[in-house]
């Protein structure tokens, strides 16, 4: 395994991209005339709820445990997440054929806990507000002598969800288009500084900006502060898979010379995303991926006259959770 913490590079894409090809889903860039009229720009959107295991978290999970052997890594792997990580790490794990153990809060959405299980990965819980994650995954990893695949905190990790940056701008190019902004669903970080890497190589002139929910905006505030700073107390968001403590030490090291800002949307512009993607995109996308999409439909961003590219970053919700979205309007 790679012990070294170096900030990944854009070379570190083109390599994941290659490692990627015919693993990955190469997700297409949609259009809405609706979503252009509304926002007065021409918006591109990252449909990666229709990548492989419903999120872009495939792409750096398999671009991580592709390097690892069956002989070298009996232990297997362990990760910690909401899901959608588990969900990536488990499906590549598989396709390795190694053993993989997920630590999941108690709370995370069913469907995610069952795709996980289905892709032959263990799943222990936790109380995500009384028990820490990392520790519960440290412990059991040293004691079955198994590597640990972070969510986000990893070269590694980082250059595999570049690659949808860097698809997102050779897909505009081959339009003839340049982005003069990518909006992109931040919990942690990962996509993001994937993203920005890509996009500020090739684009140099291109605004980067996280979008998070509200009372879960630390990428933002830590942004404009420059330097770190965590989530207080808040009632829970309904963006489950992007509800995080504060921003990677790894992420935000990438992050803050590259992005623009942040924007923070409230859960009902968030469920108006979730309905847009539903019923105008004819895409099921979850809370946590909608949230760039709900930046653009709010009006965050002045889009009148520019061309710009947001993430769906995901698509894992539970059938009842969409069902009482659509069902608020």
């Amino acid at each position: 395994m790679q012990t070294d913490v170096r900030l990944p590079e854009f070379s570190d894409i083109i390599e994941a991209s290659q490692r990627l090809e015919n693993r990955a889903v190469r997700t297409p860039l949609m259009r809405s005339d609706v979503l252009d009229e509304l926002t007065g720009g021409r918006i591109f959107l990252k449909p990666e709820c229709l990548q492989r295991t419903g999120s872009f978290k495939f792409r750096g999970a398999w671009n991580f445990i592709s390097r690892l052997s069956k002989e070298a890594n009996a232990g297997g792997v362990v990760a910690y997440s909401s899901g959608n990580h588990a969900q990536g790490v488990a499906a590549a794990a598989r396709i390795m054929g190694l053993p993989a153990l997920i630590v999941m809060p108690e709370d995370a959405p069913a469907i995610k806990k069952r795709n996980t299980i289905a892709l032959g990965a263990e799943v222990v819980t936790y109380d995500r507000f009384t028990g820490n994650r990392e520790e519960i995954g440290g412990a059991i990893a040293a004691e079955r002598g198994a590597e640990i695949v972070p969510p986000y905190e990893h070269p590694w990790i980082i250059a595999g969800q570049g690659t949808a940056g860097l698809e997102l701008v050779q897909d505009l190019e081959s339009r003839g288009e340049t982005p003069d902004a990518v909006l992109v669903c931040t919990g942690g970080g990962g996509l993001t500084a994937g993203i920005s890497i890509a996009v500020k190589e090739l684009v140099p002139d291109a605004a980067v900006y996280a979008c998070e929910p509200e009372g879960f905006d630390d990428y933002a505030r830590s942004l404009a502060a420059g330097e770190r700073l965590s989530n207080g107390p808040a009632p829970m968001s309904i963006c489950d898979a992007i509800v995080t403590p504060i921003p990677g030490e790894l992420t935000f090291a990438v992050n803050q010379p590259r992005l623009a800002g942040g924007f923070s949307v409230t859960d009902d512009e968030v469920k108006r995303a979730v309905r847009f993607a539903f019923e105008t995109l004819k895409l099921v996308v979850e809370p946590g991926g909608a949230v760039a999409l709900a930046a653009l439909l709010a009006g965050k961003l002045d889009c009148r006259g520019k061309t710009v590219a947001a993430t769906l970053s995901g698509g894992n919700a539970d059938a009842e959770v969409i069902a009482g979205i659509l069902g608020s309007a």
